[in-house]
Order: structure tokens, then C-alpha cells, then sequence
């Protein structure tokens, strides 16, 4: 199998060794990737210091071009990058071509935030003292951005983190996931064909150590991280001078009120509690639902979950997929074990089968259940019975995770308390924990992580509010 390059400073190398990308269907060779050595990796760095320069000096409409061509060639192979990220990442095909999708819309999305601008012009001579005076505020790039990305969506999330960079001329280099580094390496192909500098975009499929290192580098002035918490908040610890935004974990609660549509609700549990096998950050984990329709919702659920096709991801009727790697089959098994040991109750699945786990629902649990308490990252949904909305809200606030909560209840009184009172970054109501627009603010609070992505509030994460003020001027 020919060795797929890296991208260094517009050079693509393969490095003196490289490692096999398997997927986590049938162990099957996706990919034999390069592995950037000591001075590819000092290269990159360099390369990207270098540029941020002319990067930042760039006109608008270069970048604004250039991420425009980018969201073009990604709509002409959604069908060939959809099969990338199934095969790579065991991601079922139908939800592959969703992520492809949305890949597009993300950098399309960039340009035309980029395009429409956001420099703002304030009046100063709102008192005497002060003068005939006008402020202009502009926002200016930090720096270099180490951009380090998560397995679970290889092409979105690296789009999330680089077409903001490009777009306010912020070079980055991203570290990808080493089981999944496909999609990165494919936005590396498309990068190339545009006439920005060599420096602003370079793909480095290094370890954890290396990574490491990078992430010391004081010419990196920002990092983007998206991963495991305990990661997260170390990368976070290294340099109080360096920006850092972090999107981490989760273990998300759903609140379905006696009001609610029980069947679209039941539907959309369904979907979210499973279609990634569990493993994103927003998949729900915890429902909660009002006592005197739990017994109805809760055999409702059952049914939609057993609907659920487990499988190959390449054939398009797959719901759920393979977990990414045979040693998560058996953690997640020993977690839902564990719960039944402590009274717990499988109302459906329970089954570990390498490489699947298949959907699981446990009622009968407890909030210190580790099922409950921390992020299982599989396919595995509790539910239980509130009787108050307010109690719903204290139990999923009682989580050390605030990354998204979704509430089912058609009283807009509800809808709006939920949105004071549940301590996430984003409460989405009629709808589960698990939706995301591109364009929207996507973070979390407490463990959940620091900062926002979400293109505009992305591109004002890696860039400052500067002023000048235009002073004695006629207004």
C-alpha cells in the first residue's frame, strides 16, 4: 500500500516510517500514513510563525476565496469523503454523508461571515470632556493556532478548527487523531489548490508525545483542542499566557415534560443516545422523564431503540456502527455491568460483540452510578422518573459536564427557565442534546470545556478587539 503524505509548509512527505490506519468494522487496512519526523515537525512550526505575517495582512476577499474553493471541491465528493470517514472510523454511511455535508457548509459558512465583516464604529464624543472623537475597532489574529482534533467526526471538526483560522489569517497546523487522520490529510489536498501562503495550513499525524511538545512551543499562540477532559484542562495548565479553547466531554441530559410530543421525542432519543455508537460529546446519556408518562415513554423508547440496525458502516441502512477500538467494547461493558450489580435494569441490548455494542437502555439507576455519573462514550442511554420540571433541571445539573441538555415540553414558560437554569452551554428544546448547526456557539461550561466554536465565535476565540480612535475629527 502506497504511504499517504503529510503536508508540510506546501511539501507533501511521508516521512522515514509509518503506521496503519485499521478500521474499527473489520480490521481491515484503510490507509498507511506518513509519520512526520523531529525536523518536519520543526519545519511545520517554523513555516507557520513565518507566514502569519502575510497571512494576517491578507485581503479579505483572498481568504474569503480561497475557503469559498475549499466548500466547492467538499460538495463535489461528499459521496467519496463520506466513504472515507465510514471506513476510517467505523461512522455508519448515512451519518458519514451528513458530516461531509456539513463540512461544506463550514467553510462556506466562514466566507461568508468573513465577507459580511464585523468591525464596528462607536461615537466618542458622548460627553463634553471627551472631545470630537470616533472609535474604529478591528479584531486582529493572535498567532499560529495547534489545532489538535478527536476521532469521532475526522472531517467536520478539523473543518471547525481550520476554516476560522484561515478565514482571520491565523495559520495552523493540526495534530489529528491517529486512528482517524484521513479527513484532515483530504482538507490538505483541497488547501493546496488555493493560492494562500504554504504556511497557514499543515497536517502533522504525530503522537501524543510529540503533540506534546508542540503544544510547549510558545510560537503556537493559541490552541484549539477538542477530547477527553483530563487532556483538555492539562493543555489548558501549560502557559496562562497562551489562548486555549476546549471542547470536551460530556454525559448529556435529556428532560422530557409530561407535554411533550412522547413520540418524537422517543424518535429523537433514539437517534441521539446512538447514532455515533454514543461517541460524541452531546450523544445523550441521561433521560429524564415526568413520572406519570415514564412508563409509556420508556416502552416507547425500547421500541425505537430495538429499531435500530447494528452493522457494516459501508451498507447506507446501518444505524450503529462499530465501537472505534475492541478495548471501549469491553469498558463499556463493565460500566453497564457494574450498574446491574448495583440494582440497575437492562430494559434493552446489554450485548457487547466485538466490535459492536449494542444499544443499551438501563432504568432503575443512580445519580453516583459511574453509567450516570461519568461520560460513557458508547451506546448506552439511562433513563428515570422527575416529578417536578424542577427536579429535572437539579438532575441534570448534578453532573460535573455542561456541554448541551435537550428539553421536550411545549410550555415556552419551561423552554425559557430551562435555558436559566441548566448549567450547559446550549439548551435545546423539542430536540436532544445531540443537534448542532455549524454556525451556532457550540461549547460547554464547567468540565465541559472553555470557549466557543461555531465559525463566528470561533474566529473571535483566535483573534483581539483593537481600537483606534480618530480624535478632533468633524461629527
Amino acid at each position: 500500500m502506497t504511504v499517504r503524505p503529510f503536508l508540510v509548509n506546501g511539501e507533501w512527505r511521508t516521512g522515514e516510517s509509518s503506521f496503519e490506519v485499521h478500521s474499527p468494522y473489520d480490521d481491515a487496512v484503510v490507509a498507511e500514513i506518513g509519520v512526520p519526523g523531529a525536523e518536519d515537525v520543526e519545519e511545520a512550526i517554523a513555516a507557520a510563525a513565518r507566514s502569519f505575517e502575510e497571512a494576517r495582512r491578507l485581503p479579505i476577499h483572498v481568504r474569503a476565496d480561497a475557503l469559498d474553493h475549499i466548500s466547492r471541491r467538499l460538495t463535489e465528493s461528499i459521496d467519496e469523503n463520506a466513504e472515507l470517514i465510514a471506513k476510517e472510523g467505523g461512522k455508519p454511511l448515512k451519518w458519514a454523508k451528513v458530516e461531509a455535508t456539513r463540512a461544506v457548509s463550514t467553510f462556506r459558512w466562514a466566507s461568508e461571515i468573513l465577507r459580511r465583516g464585523d468591525d464596528e464604529l462607536i461615537r466618542l464624543d458622548t460627553e463634553a470632556s471627551l472631545g470630537s472623537r470616533v472609535g474604529l475597532i478591528r479584531r486582529f489574529a493572535y498567532g499560529p493556532v495547534l489545532g489538535i482534533t478527536p476521532f469521532n467526526f475526522p472531517l467536520n471538526l478539523v473543518a471547525h478548527k481550520v476554516a476560522p483560522s484561515l478565514a482571520v489569517g491565523a495559520p495552523i497546523v493540526v495534530k489529528p487523531a491517529s486512528s482517524t487522520p484521513i479527513g484532515s490529510l483530504r482538507l490538505a489536498e483541497l488547501f493546496a489548490e488555493t493560492d494562500l501562503p504554504h504556511g497557514m495550513y499543515q497536517v502533522l499525524p504525530v503522537s501524543s508525545k510529540v503533540a506534546d511538545g508542540m503544544a510547549r512551543d510558545d510560537r503556537f499562540r493559541k490552541i484549539s483542542f477538542t477530547g477527553s477532559s483530563d487532556i483538555g484542562w492539562y493543555l489548558k495548565g501549560l502557559d496562562p499566557k497562551k489562548r486555549v479553547t476546549l471542547e470536551l466531554g460530556g454525559n448529556a441530559g435529556v428532560i422530557v415534560h409530561s407535554d411533550a410530543d412522547l413520540d418524537l421525542a422517543a424518535q429523537r432519543v433514539a437517534f441521539g443516545g446512538y447514532y455515533q455508537a454514543g461517541q460524541s460529546c452531546i450523544s445523550v446519556q441521561r433521560v429524564l422523564v415526568q413520572s406519570e408518562v415514564y412508563e409509556d415513554f420508556a416502552a416507547g423508547l425500547v421500541k425505537q431503540v430495538e429499531s435500530l440496525k447494528v452493522g457494516d458502516p459501508m451498507d447506507p441502512t446501518i444505524d450503529v456502527g462499530p465501537v472505534i477500538q475492541k478495548s471501549e467494547v469491553g469498558r463499556i461493558d463493565s460500566w453497564v455491568k457494574e450498574a446491574v450489580s448495583q440494582g440497575a435494569t437492562v430494559l434493552t441490548g446489554g450485548k457487547a460483540e466485538e466490535p459492536f455494542y449494542y444499544p443499551t437502555l438501563i432504568a432503575d439507576v443512580q445519580p453516583d452510578m459511574k453509567v450516570c455519573r461519568e461520560e460513557i462514550f458508547g451506546p448506552v442511554v439511562t433513563i428515570s422518573p422527575y416529578q417536578t420540571f424542577d427536579d429535572a433541571i437539579a438532575s441534570v445539573n448534578d453532573s460535573r459536564f455542561g456541554l448541551q441538555a435537550g428539553v421536550f415540553t411545549n410550555d415556552i414558560n419551561r423552554a425559557f427557565q430551562a435555558h436559566r437554569d441548566i448549567e450547559v452551554g446550549g439548551v435545546i428544546v423539542n430536540d436532544v442534546s445531540a443537534f448542532r448547526a455549524d454556525q451556532m456557539p457550540y461549547g460547554g461550561s464547567k468540565d465541559s470545556g472553555f470557549g466557543r466554536e461555531g465559525l463566528r465565535y470561533a474566529m473571535e476565540e483566535m483573534t483581539e478587539p483593537r481600537i483606534m480612535v480618530l480624535s478632533h475629527v468633524p461629527l
